[in-house]
């Protein structure tokens, strides 16, 4: 039996899984708040002891860098170590893994209807692949092609610096320079990143916040209604912040494509993009993510795909620890 989670700043999911026929097959799952809680140590002992059953494997997918077998997750006051993990649970061993590594590992085990085209790309794709994930924060990694497989592994390029193509992206740059001594791609394209963007237009005078609308973001997740008053076309303001988040999306997109040269595709993970996928139908995202000069051909035969599915992080930590114990 396999013991997997995905390890968030907002919530902690866990599964058990079972392997049949080399193929992973969920028994029971369980969303708790990650806040409220002094250790993930706390939640796996409750989680574990409501189901009584033989564990054998486990493997965790955190935000966050792994140094050692010990993550410090970026958005929670936790240390998680694996060995003391394995020891509680009586294991011989636990893997962690960053968030992003998961998804990666993740999308060998989604089906078609899993994912969302937004780039057809040739049919016959080979070679390495990409994730990137906008949610809480930037997420991304590579998928290695070694002439049979794919290796994920983990990266921390969400945090590499933001690079603004036209002026008003120099703008932005120089706007979030008074706020932060480093601007990196996650301070624009994620969650808070989209309601920067958002600050920037209305603090620089590039577009008014009527009444109803401040009122609508100090009473919720100001991120939130602004993609929403912008998918839904209720102030020119949202929607134009909505419009660079995108285009600033394709972009980053664009360049781990580049560095990662992955020819078999980029995956777009994360909680946001599907929320916004009428958006990444339009031009905006693919006119950015192809807009590299002369590797635009090369891009245009990249298939992307936004993966549909919010399991894929579950499914990816249940795969590793699978693989990791010879089982699949």
């Amino acid at each position: 039996m396999i013991l997997a989670g995905d390890i968030g700043g907002t919530n902690t999911r866990l599964a058990l899984f079972d392997v049949k026929a080399k193929r992973l097959k969920p028994i029971v799952e369980a969303t708790f708040p990650s806040t409220g809680h002094q250790t993930l140590d706390e939640i796996i002992a409750g989680f574990v002891a409501q189901h009584e059953v033989p564990l054998k494997h486990a493997c965790l997918g955190i935000a966050g860098p792994i140094h050692k077998g010990v993550a410090q997750p970026l958005n929670l006051p936790w240390v998680v170590d694996s060995r003391k993990l394995a020891a509680m649970l009586h294991l011989e061993t636990v893997n962690l893994i960053n968030d992003l590594e998961a998804n990666a590992y993740g999308v060998a085990a989604l089906e078609p209807h899993d994912f969302h085209v937004v780039n057809e790309g040739v049919s016959d794709a080979i070679g390495n692949a990409a994730v990137i994930a906008a949610g809480t924060g930037l997420g991304e990694a590579g998928l290695f092609w070694d002439g049979a497989y794919h290796r994920p592994f983990a990266t921390e390029g969400g945090h590499a610096d933001f690079a603004p193509r036209n002026d008003l992206e120099i703008d932005l740059l120089r706007y979030l320079q008074g706020q932060f001594t480093h601007v990196s791609c996650e301070r624009v394209v994620s969650g808070p990143g989209l309601f920067s963007i958002y600050n920037f237009l209305r603090d620089t005078g590039r577009g008014e916040e009527p009444p109803w609308l401040t009122d609508a973001l100090h009473g919720h997740d100001p991120s939130a209604v602004v993609s929403q008053m912008g998918l839904e076309g209720r102030s020119a303001m949202c929607v134009q912040a909505l419009d660079m988040f995108v285009s600033l999306y394709g972009a980053e997109a664009g360049n781990i494509a580049l560095k990662f040269l992955a020819t078999a595709g980029v995956y777009i993970g994360g909680g946001i993009a599907p929320k916004i996928i009428e958006k990444l139908k339009g031009p905006e995202f693919v006119n950015s993510f192809l807009s590299k000069g002369r590797h635009k051909p090369l891009l245009e035969a990249m298939p992307v795909r936004v993966i549909l599915n919010d399991r894929a992080a579950l499914l990816g930590a249940a795969r590793c620890a699978a693989l990791r114990g010879a089982l699949l």
